[in-house]
């Protein structure tokens, strides 16, 4: 059969189309590895080599953990003295200038991001401009998995929290944050409001009252029972669909396991650590979530001095978890690039009736002032350089029974906070409460949500060794600036307050957004 001259060109060029025609991938790990969005992280480079030094293989090719710059600071704040090389207490900034993020259209929802890019990366343009049909048969045929639109939308939260150090603040009718309080004011915002548009907790349902699922809400440890109740009954950002989260909770109460688990001055953890242990083996054996990321993308939260000695109970919930802990103390572990220091507030009625506000500073003659027992090893030199030495610098083991704590703080202009036998006390907290710039005394202590407050601007911070000159360092700070330190107090002290049912930018959403924070610092990919 003879074929017609002009038959021949055509079959020559479609053969040459067959051969060199573009293929669509539908590899969509060099996707992530293209776009992976870079955030932030305190650690050094050996603490990024430490953390993947102690996960497999898989997890390494699942989990990333970015090393970044930060938008809340572009002069992040000196670090305190640590015995521990690798860590640190500096704000953990989310995002770095110097690696670009991708920059997304104004896109509504998850599947179009996902879907726009299969466009890009499976169009072939002919010189007429047209698009070749089979594009778009490429794209219906790809199904996105539920954690690869997570990750869609945690790449989408980066690129506007990049992008609103540029930008005019949304306006926001609870909270529009400014001032130096703030190390970044703008990405704060916007990152709180991108945390309310996309994170999914995951609370375990595992575990029984009184271990679980409960907690202390009406002593020191109030933070502790109060989240955990708050996040049980949270129906923004819980999700019962396991698939939907971004993090996974363990609910688990270390103050609960101390009074029901631990054997009084025996001085035997074994039963706490095997509780954790079993715990911890139950849901990594029921669900997939755990093994994925060795708990990376898990979190517990404890008030209590032994949540720390709790958490290494399982070697990755002390590595590669986030930590929730009062007791943030970067010498005994406490990583402020994965790890969340929250306040810790003693709330003796479970409300805060009474204990909030103050006079103004022109009704505060007493310019420092503590009352507290020999509890560590700080106050005892405290009370012994001051105790009935100063006026001025009222320092008292114990107060007359016809003396109110609280309306002392609330006469004072500073209000001194040294640690005990742990970094965290509660006078922090109360002296916010009263209006009374709080003065840190203590090492190796991160203070609560550092990532985004700049507690420079409103506390003073004394080290042991100044102790002795506290009036000289008092008395140095001008009117003026007292005064601004006065009002920022009373500017931050709505992040602290613990309400029933929470309200926004509350201590329960601050550590919301810590915890968000850190979520952000990850990559997950499906193994």
């Amino acid at each position: 059969m003879k074929l017609p001259i002009f038959v021949i060109p055509l079959v020559a060029v479609s053969c040459l189309l067959a051969v060199l025609g573009p293929q669509f991938s539908s590899d969509w790990t060099s996707f992530f590895d293209k776009h992976a969005s870079a955030w932030s992280s305190v650690s050094s480079p050996t603490e990024t080599e430490d953390f993947r030094s102690n996960t497999t293989a898989a997890v390494n090719d699942s989990v990333s953990n970015h090393s970044v710059s930060s938008p809340f600071s572009s002069s992040p704040p000196p670090l305190p003295p640590s015995s521990l090389s690798s860590s640190s207490s500096s704000p953990p900034p989310p995002i770095d200038e110097k690696q670009s993020l991708p920059q997304l259209p104004n896109m509504t929802t998850v599947n179009e991001v996902l879907e726009e890019t299969a466009i890009n990366e499976g169009r072939n343009v002919s010189s007429e401009g047209n698009y070749e049909p089979a594009v778009v048969k490429a794209r219906k045929q790809r199904e996105f998995t539920k954690l690869e639109k997570i990750e869609a939308g945690l790449r989408r939260a980066r690129a506007a929290i990049k992008e609103a150090k540029f930008l005019n603040q949304t306006h926001d009718p609870d909270l529009v944050p400014s001032g130096p309080m703030y190390w970044n004011a703008k990405a704060f915002h916007r990152s709180y409001l991108e945390m309310e548009k996309e994170l999914k907790i995951f609370v375990y349902e595992e575990g029984e009252p009184p271990l679980f699922h409960n907690g202390p809400c009406k002593s020191i440890y109030s933070t502790e029972g109060n989240f955990i109740h708050a996040i049980e009954m949270d129906t923004k950002f819980r999700t019962k669909d396991p698939d939907k989260a971004h993090v996974f909770f363990l609910p688990l109460s270390v103050a609960m396991l101390v009074q029901f688990v631990y054997v009084r001055d025996s001085h035997d953890f074994t039963p706490i650590r095997r509780t954790v242990v079993d715990y911890v083996n139950v849901i990594r054996t029921k669900y997939p979530f755990w093994n994925r990321t060795l708990g990376a993308d898990h979190f517990m939260l404890s008030c209590h001095d032994w949540g720390p000695e709790a958490s290494r109970s399982v070697p990755h919930l002390y590595k590669n978890s986030i930590r929730v802990l009062c007791n943030a103390n970067t010498s005994e572990g406490f990583n402020p690039s994965k790890d969340v220091s929250f306040p810790e507030i003693n709330l003796q009625t479970g409300f805060l009736t009474g204990i909030i506000g103050g006079p103004s500073p022109s009704r505060r003659p007493i310019l420092a002032f503590f009352a507290g027992g020999l509890h560590g090893p700080i106050r005892p030199i405290l009370i012994q350089q001051w105790e009935n030495q100063d006026s001025d610098v009222q320092v008292h083991k114990y107060l007359p029974k016809d003396v109110s704590y609280i309306d002392m703080m609330r006469k004072s202009k500073f209000c001194l906070c040294p640690s005990g036998y742990e970094v965290a006390s509660p006078r922090i907290v109360e002296a916010i409460y009263t209006g009374c710039v709080p003065v840190l005394i203590s090492d190796h202590y991160v203070p609560p949500f550092s990532d985004v407050i700049n507690w420079k601007s409103f506390s003073v911070s004394v080290s042991i060794k100044d102790i002795p000159n506290l009036k000289t360092i008092l008395s140095g700070i001008s009117p003026r600036q007292y005064l601004r330190m006065y009002r920022r107090v009373l500017k931050v002290r709505r992040h602290f307050e613990a309400h029933s049912p929470p309200k926004r930018f509350d201590v329960y959403h601050m550590i919301l957004h810590s915890v968000w924070l850190r979520r952000l610092n990850l990559r997950v990919r499906d193994r």
